[in-house]
């Protein structure tokens, strides 16, 4: 038996099964994403507001006051 005869059908195996583990995974991490995002509409924004985070500005200024608050050494 060649060499050849044998390397295909192996190169085609370990290929389909590449393939279908991506295929899998991606399924999953779409649903996954979509779970999530149904989560997020159904607790966090249930009251109709949208909480927003901290801008720069206000971060900045939490850790100047945080620092000043501190002893120096």
């Amino acid at each position: 038996m060649d060499a050849m005869q044998m390397v295909i059908p192996v190169v085609g195996i370990v290929a389909a099964a590449a393939i279908t583990f991506y295929a899998v995974s991606f399924s999953e991490l779409r649903e996954k994403s979509f779970q999530d995002l149904e989560d997020y509409d159904e607790s966090e924004n249930a009251g109709g507001s949208y909480k927003f985070s901290a801008s720069s500005r206000e971060k900045r200024a939490r850790r100047k006051a945080a620092q000043d608050g501190k002893p120096r050494r």
